[in-house]
């Protein structure tokens, strides 16, 4: 089932009809993205989004861009808490978005490293970068 992992609606359906998921996406809120595949993705080595920091950093810049990555705590469980209780519901079972997430088959990621920092992939995670770039002749 190829699906977007931002809205997790289609790894519900995949779960419940025992299909592998595959995930298209280009970041998911919350970094569940690099939770459920497993990822480093220490706040003290990389820059969170919208912090405007880069990869060399000083201690402070660290330090805020660890202040940064809190704030996700607080707001992802708020976040996602909806779609754990839809997925419980439907499942009939005690089951969470990052255990739905883990599950995914493989990961095409949307990444172009010329734009976006480099960053470790498990070997599910394909990078298709520019595959939203228009060629014009």
């Amino acid at each position: 089932l190829l699906t977007d992992p931002v809205i997790p609606c289609g790894a519900i359906l995949a779960e419940h009809l025992s299909l592998p998921s595959v995930y298209f996406l280009r970041g998911v809120p919350c970094v569940l993205d690099f939770e459920a595949t497993q990822c480093p993705n220490p706040p003290s080595y990389v820059p969170r989004a919208f912090s405007q920091l880069t990869d060399h950093m000083s201690f402070l810049q660290r330090v805020k861009n660890l202040l940064f990555d809190t704030q996700n705590l607080f707001l992802c469980d708020f976040a996602i808490e909806p779609f754990s209780k839809l997925a419980s519901e439907f499942l009939k079972r005690d089951v969470t978005v990052l255990d739905l997430l883990r599950k995914g088959s493989v990961w095409l990621l949307r990444l172009e490293f010329v734009l976006d920092y480099p960053r470790p992939l498990m070997p599910n995670i394909i990078p298709i970068g520019g595959v939203n770039c228009a060629h014009k002749e």
